[in-house]
């Protein structure tokens, strides 16, 4: 079974859309972490990164 850590980097702030501003979750993405499959999680993690990439431009 592959393991997905959570990509939490303790800088927790919300955005006004509910986005972290440390890892680019949204609040469902990390209430639900614990619960969703590896391959959920890896498109959570694409999905925060696309959020990053717009976020930085």
């Amino acid at each position: 079974m592959e393991i997905i850590e959570s990509p939490c980097v303790r800088n927790c702030c919300l955005d006004s859309d509910d986005v972290c501003m440390g890892c680019f979750r949204t609040i469902d993405e990390i209430t639900g972490w614990h619960v969703v499959s590896a391959e959920e999680r890896k498109m959570i993690l694409k999905r925060a990164l696309e959020r990053s990439n717009i976020a930085v431009k």
